[in-house]
Parts: structure tokens; C-alpha cells; sequence
């Protein structure tokens, strides 16, 4: 069956949902977007979610015509639709039809655009035995050149150091910022537990300040567990006990070999299965 889109104002049918090619969104990558969960029919963080595209669109002075209330509506209506049960959500805002020239505000509208559909996912054999990556020598984009706390539609940073995981046979790449520090991989962030202590960048060292990244400090730290955010180089990531991702459609995945070195004992470890057990549960309703 035909997805339903919403775009602008309603739903319309998957074939008519359409943008202009003179979009500054297509031609520039001027615009922004949320990638977001949906469990057993649940939006899952929608509050969070909104509140970060809003920032988004704030910081590239894009004005978003529908308030927070009527978005939030809005991508439900459009879940609902669609009878996604458990899928994915885009919701994106792009700074609308203008002219060939860079100047943003000839735009007189912008577009708001959500698609609710099913998602891929990593394969489930990946959570059981770990995943591979390797260090990207593409580097984060430079804070001054603009900020990685916005969910931007221009990934060629992200594109980039995927292409590099992927050109030497692994799904992801960890990314390092302008001094050598840990940033974020290309579409998830980044987690060490070394001597029983989970350890993430902040988000001003380059990566985005992931909803789910945000949930798993919250739910480490209902179980005991201490979190620290600190800048962490290459060498932390080589002789750390644990290492795991986290990310919308990842959740939470442990890595067990970087640039070739093993890490831990070459399996997730303990630490990881049971944030990943206790996100599951959460995200999921389980036992509540």
C-alpha cells in the first residue's frame, strides 16, 4: 500500500508528495531534519525530538510555520496513517522554493515534509557478536564552520567517512575532531566503559547531542552506573574494556574491534548488554 506524507498542511498520497526543484533544500542542503523510533505505536522521545529540530531551525534562522504542538500532532497523525507499528519517522524542514542564488530569504516558505515507513536496521547478529569499525581520517566539521548540534540536510561530512568505513569492508567509521578527539561515528555516538565507568564525548567536541544518547546517561545512571563526559582520543578507544554506539536506528551496539585492535575480550560486554537490555525495555514498555 501507498504511503501517506504529510506535506505542509496534510497528508497526500506517497506519489504526489513533492518538492520543487528549486528548493533550497535540494540545491543547497538548506533545511533541517529529526530522524525518530516508533514503538508498539508510540513516538518514541517525540517531545525531545521536536524541541531539537526547533534549535535546529533556530541557529540557520529557518522559521517553522506550525508550532511545536501542531508538529508533534502532526507526526502522529501521519504514524497512525501509515499503521507503523514499529518504524522510523523523517521529519524534515527545508528552506523552500527561492532562486538559483544562495540568499535564503527570497524563500518564502519553508517546507515541512514527515514520512513514516518501516526502517532498516543493523542485523540482529551484529548486537550478539559485535560490530567492526575503523577510524576515519575524514574529520569532524570545524566548530567555527558550523556547529554539530545541528541536524542539518547537508551530511557530506557524515557521507564521507561512511564512504571510508565502507570502502574497507565495515558498517561504520568513528569520527575525530579538528584536535584528535573523539567526535561521534557518522551516524551514531560514541561510548566507552573503561574500570567499570561509561565514558562519552560532549557534544562540543563535535557530535550530535543524540536523543538516545541523552535517554542511555539517564537510564546508566538510574542503574548505578557512572558517566562521565570527556574528551577521549584514538588510544582510549584502543585499550578500553567496552565500546559501544548509540543512535535512532542503532539503539545501543557494541564494538568489538577498531582499526584492527580488539577490544575487551572480543564480545559486547557486560556493560553494554545491559544498557542495551535496559534501553530495549524502556523504549519498548516492557515490564511497565
Amino acid at each position: 500500500m501507498a504511503l501517506k506524507i504529510w506535506m505542509n498542511t496534510g497528508l497526500v498520497d506517497e506519489a504526489e508528495a513533492r518538492v520543487s526543484v528549486f528548493d533550497h533544500g535540494l540545491l543547497y542542503g538548506d533545511g533541517v531534519f529529526e530522524g525518530i523510533r516508533v514503538y508498539h505505536e508510540k513516538v518514541f522521545e517525540l517531545a525531545a525530538h521536536i524541541k531539537r529540530l526547533f534549535d535546529s531551525a533556530h541557529v540557520i534562522r529557518l522559521p517553522i510555520v506550525m508550532s511545536r504542538e501542531e508538529l508533534s500532532n502532526a507526526v502522529e497523525t501521519t504514524v497512525k496513517a501509515n499503521g507503523i507499528r514499529d518504524g522510523y519517522v523523517r521529519l524534515v524542514v527545508t528552506r523552500g522554493v527561492g532562486t538559483l542564488g544562495l540568499n535564503p530569504f527570497v524563500c518564502k516558505n519553508s517546507n515541512i515534509i514527515i514520512i513514516a515507513d518501516t526502517i532498516q536496521l543493523y542485523p540482529e547478529e551484529l548486537y550478539e557478536k559485535g560490530m567492526k569499525v575503523v577510524s576515519a581520517t575524514t574529520i569532524r566539521t570545524h566548530p567555527l564552520a558550523f556547529p554539530a548540534q545541528v541536524k542539518s540536510l547537508n551530511y557530506l561530512n557524515n557521507i564521507m567517512a561512511k564512504i571510508e568505513a565502507l570502502d574497507r569492508g565495515v558498517p561504520e567509521a568513528i569520527m575525530y575532531n579538528h584536535e584528535g578527539y573523539v567526535a561521534e561515528a557518522t551516524g551514531d555516538n560514541v561510548f566507552i566503559v573503561q574500570n567499570g565507568t561509561v565514558l562519552t564525548p560532549p557534544v562540543e567536541s563535535g557530535g550530535l547531542g543524540g536523543i538516545t544518547r541523552g535517554v542511555v546517561i539517564r537510564l546508566a545512571r538510574q542503574l548505578g552506573i557512572e558517566v562521565v563526559e570527556k574528551n577521549l582520543t584514538r588510544y582510549d578507544l584502543y585499550v578500553c574494556d567496552e565500546l559501544f554506539l548509540t543512535g535512532t536506528a542503532a539503539e545501543v551496539i557494541g564494538i568489538v574491534e577498531i582499526d584492527g585492535r580488539r577490544i575487551g575480550d572480543g564480545k559486547p560486554g557486560p556493560t553494554t548488554r545491559r544498557l542495551r537490555e535496559t534501553f530495549d525495555n524502556y523504549a519498548r514498555g516492557k515490564g511497565q
